[in-house]
């Protein structure tokens, strides 16, 4: 999305409590958000870009702060690959300690890129009453991009986190999120601030 995109959906946040309406809205009902916090393990990491990796890390840990704060669904979700693993309960399957668990997050095991291939994903977030997820975590060209097209597949209204996603190249991470729907941090906060 561009800078001009941004600004446009920004300002119509703004004057938005002044046109009466009491909450921003997708396809004509309130929003419903949930964070979908998409492969940050152990075995993965090492393979991103070191240049995005701080701040991702930053970005995401936020997110997932902030979802907490205001009660939202927080999922995290697990990739293994059924041959190469790594295995559930090895090191390399779990995310950083930096990335603190929860016990009331929803935890998600996939084994191909989307998460709403052969999982839960799609029903536990229709329990919820979820109509619109963000994304973050890695990677921003494979998993992250799979999962961002498999919720609007399904009819979600679907965001990557800016600066809350990342690849091996940073040129790729930056394209992937000038063509997808994306918010950077603030912006998410001040969207779902509004959302009552």
């Amino acid at each position: 999305m561009n800078e001009k995109k941004v600004l446009i959906l920004t300002l119509i946040w703004v004057l938005l409590p002044f046109a009466g309406m009491a909450q921003p809205e997708v396809a004509g009902e309130a929003i419903r958000p949930a964070l979908v916090v998409v492969d940050v393990q152990n075995a993965y990491l090492p393979k991103m870009s070191e240049q995005e990796k701080k701040y991702a890390l930053s970005v995401i840990n936020g997110s997932i702060w902030f979802f907490r704060q205001h009660k939202l669904p927080v999922v995290r979700v697990y990739h293994r690959d059924l041959r190469w693993g790594p295995a559930e309960g090895d090191p390399e399957f779990a995310y950083p300690e930096s990335i603190l668990p929860l016990a009331n997050d929803i935890r998600i095991v996939k084994h191909f890129p989307s998460a709403f291939v052969q999982t839960d994903l799609d029903r536990i977030l229709k329990k919820k009453g979820c109509n619109t997820v963000f994304l973050c975590g890695l990677s921003a060209t494979a998993c992250v991009l799979a999962t961002y097209h498999g919720g609007v597949e399904r009819g979600y209204k679907v965001f990557m986190v800016r600066d809350g996603v990342l690849s091996h190249n940073p040129g790729y991470t930056s394209v992937i999120t000038e063509v997808c729907e994306s918010l950077n941090f603030e912006s998410m906060m001040f969207f779902l601030q509004r959302r009552r």
